[in-house]
């Protein structure tokens, strides 16, 4: 008899390991060739693929080092191991440029999921601040094209010397692809591709959601001069004129916001009637809700409020219901865009709105 007739039963022949280690590389290799797993696609944990394919965590563990060994995958920690997009021009990977107005306050999670996107394709990414001023801007696009990007992930400032319509036909004129994020162009004109949160629909939900908890006096809040202000604006008036609702506004530019300003405007929704009110953005609400306080006005008893933005509206004394833009998928969908467009070039242009969500906390009334 030979040795193996003596092997324990349940055991495995020398060199089976190995043989099904490399046959579920093969198969992985192979369905990420043909579409099952594409570009920028997360594989299944190590313990699913184990369960899945009837082998041991270990045996898995192998294949996906092959494969990451062939730059196929890429492991993120914490995060799983992701499907890369073949190199572009025999291995080079390509340099994207991206501009962002703030790093501390709303643009973290959109740039992390743009950083994830082009990580998961094998892309290289610099990154710059404009600050909300256009000639920084303007310097900062200015090293990035002679650095040698390829294409521009850009949320542009609107607000500066050059109009808004000028500034983006100048941005759509540039040497390389740009994908606007967080901001559209106001004309049918304007080809330029873009990914944004579909801001009117934020402001037409959050009166539905108040609606529906028997509101029929509600207030719209605003601050002014952002490019977020307009669209809010027009969801929240379509959505009073589809409901039936009364609705009343107050507005003041960002600088003019204060305790003083907050009383002024908690004055004019209660003369109003109003039962309830969106507040664009986080900080007004927060201090329209500790004018309350000082006045009395119980929040959500007397006062319902809805947030937009979702930045610090839990932290709130009466944490805040608020509408919460996508800001991650953002960021991924756009760079997903952008390098679309690097690999094919003669694609229709898209401009994609992301709808946003209510997270629901206790300033509304619904979450108790």
């Amino acid at each position: 008899m030979t040795g193996s007739a003596h092997r324990p039963a349940g055991t495995t022949a020398p060199g089976a390991r190995g043989l099904k280690f490399r046959t579920l590389a093969d198969r992985l290799r192979r369905e990420i060739g043909e579409g099952v797993w594409p570009p920028g696609s997360r594989l299944p944990t190590e313990q699913e693929l184990a369960r899945a394919h009837e082998a041991s965590v270990s045996t898995v563990r192998r294949a996906v080092a092959d494969l990451v060994a062939e730059e196929l995958v890429v492991r993120r920690q914490g995060s799983g191991t992701y499907v890369l997009a073949p190199k572009a021009g025999g291995g080079r990977s390509a340099l994207i440029g991206v501009i962002v107005p703030d790093t501390a306050f709303y643009y973290p999670r959109v740039l992390r999921g743009i950083e994830e996107r082009l990580a998961a394709a094998g892309a290289r990414s610099v990154i710059a601040c404009s600050g909300y001023d256009q000639a920084r801007e303007a310097r900062a696009l200015a090293d990035m094209l002679e650095a040698g990007a390829e294409g521009l992930l850009l949320a542009p400032t609107l607000a500066g010397p050059q109009s808004p319509e000028s500034y983006l036909d100048q941005l759509a004129g540039l040497p390389v692809p740009v994908v606007l994020v967080e901001r559209r162009g106001r004309s049918l004109g304007d080809v330029t591709e873009s990914v944004c949160t579909h801001h009117e629909a934020g402001g037409y939900d959050a009166v539905r959601h108040l609606a529906r908890l028997g509101h029929r006096r509600i207030g719209l809040v605003l601050r002014l001069n952002s490019p977020t202000t307009e669209p809010v604006d027009c969801g929240f008036q379509q959505a009073v004129r589809e409901l039936g609702l009364a609705g009343t506004e107050f507005r003041a530019a960002l600088e003019e916001w204060s305790p003083a300003a907050a009383d002024r405007c908690l004055l004019g929704l209660r003369g109003a009637g109003v039962t309830a009110a969106v507040c664009f953005g986080d900080r007004q609400a927060a201090l329209l809700e500790a004018a309350a306080r000082r006045a009395g006005v119980r929040v959500p008893d007397d006062l319902a409020l809805i947030a937009y933005d979702d930045e610090i509206a839990d932290i709130a004394e009466v944490p805040l219901t608020a509408v919460s833009p996508p800001k991650h998928l953002l960021g991924r969908t756009a760079a997903g865009l952008l390098l679309n467009r690097l690999e094919h070039p003669e694609d229709s242009h898209r401009q994609i709105l992301l709808r946003p969500a209510i997270t629901v906390r206790e300033s509304c009334g619904a979450a108790r």
